[in-house]
């Protein structure tokens, strides 16, 4: 494995065990409200030229390509490639090796189990996410050679949905 993958291990394993073992009370943070954030994340689309659609969760997204295989749905594997970013434009994680990836979507992180369906395979998409969809009020730490991701950051991926199975 290289440390890219073991990095992005971390986090996955690091998100998975903080958001199924710890509550608001164990973790002493409560995540902030999706709405709390959409302004800055609304500057950041427009920042990058991002031409995004509102989700009801509080996610923003635009679609590249929509695809034309299969939809993943929760209980599917995912093959990807993406790149993830703070609003400082600091990449946290990458994926370039789809081999690597192959997770479960309901293992991940909230704004992807909504964004990644919105798109089919061979699809690409960009994600804005509110932090209560992503690390919340804990945060996460990066892959190796990465900054970490801070408490309450709302968060940029590009995601190629290479494989749906």
């Amino acid at each position: 494995m290289t440390k890219t993958s073991l990095g992005l291990l971390s986090v996955v394993f690091t998100f998975i065990a903080i958001s199924w073992a710890c509550t608001p009370q164990q973790t002493g943070c409560t995540p902030v409200a999706p709405s709390a954030e959409r302004t800055e994340m609304i500057n950041y689309c427009n920042r990058k030229g991002i031409n995004f659609t509102e989700h009801p969760s509080g996610l923003l997204y635009e679609i590249i390509q929509p695809g034309a295989g299969l939809q993943a749905n929760p209980n599917s594997r995912i093959f990807i490639t993406y790149e993830g970013r703070l609003f400082n434009d600091s990449i946290f994680d990458a994926m370039t090796n789809p081999a690597l990836s192959g997770w479960i979507l309901n293992s991940l992180i909230d704004g992807w189990k909504i964004g990644i369906p919105l798109v089919r395979k061979g699809g690409r998409i960009k994600l804005v996410i509110p932090s209560a969809l992503a690390y919340g009020c804990t945060g996460a730490p990066g892959s190796p050679g990465r900054v970490s991701i801070p408490a309450n950051s709302p968060l940029y991926f590009e995601v190629n949905l290479l494989d749906v199975q």
